[in-house]
């Protein structure tokens, strides 16, 4: 029950938060603050006013943006999984590999960037006619984790 609360909040929130509204606000507060100096005569109150107000903004705006964006990451995912499962000659072991360890994802990406740069020479006979050349996932995924230092992890 919070938590669905806490989804549809936060939603509102950051639909607002990011719109000209809020940010038209911003910059009245700022500018009546600055205004107001000279009435209070630039106290230590003054400025306390206004670092107490935006770290409390800071502060709660820092979860609303993370669930924000875990939310969208969450259905980018889904939708490209999808797209993945759906798409005829896809290979459908890319599924999921979010949940794969840093390590075998850094591996999977070099060799798509290694795939990426042998697909500009056309004179390269390894990469087929579509460009991409069969990565083998599940051989790259099984490969032990090369030594710290050594070339594989270095870069």
């Amino acid at each position: 029950m919070a938590s669905q609360w806490f989804n549809q909040a936060s939603k509102k929130i950051s639909r607002f938060t990011g719109g000209a509204v809020c940010f038209g606000l911003a910059i009245a507060s700022v500018l009546g603050w600055l205004a107001s100096g000279p009435i209070f005569r630039y106290s230590d109150t003054w400025q306390l006013v206004m670092n107490t107000g935006t770290s409390i903004v800071a502060f709660l705006m820092v979860f609303l943006i993370q669930n924000s964006q875990s939310r969208d990451t969450e259905a980018i995912q889904i939708k490209l999984d999808e797209l993945i499962r759906a798409t005829e000659g896809a290979r459908n072991t890319l599924l999921g590999l979010e949940e794969l360890d840093p390590e075998v994802l850094a591996r999977l990406r070099d060799k798509y960037t290694e795939l990426a740069e042998r697909a500009k020479n056309p004179h390269d006979k390894a990469v087929t006619v579509d460009g991409v050349e069969k990565v083998a996932v599940e051989e790259v995924v099984q490969q032990p984790a090369a030594p710290l230092g050594s070339p594989a992890t270095s870069g």
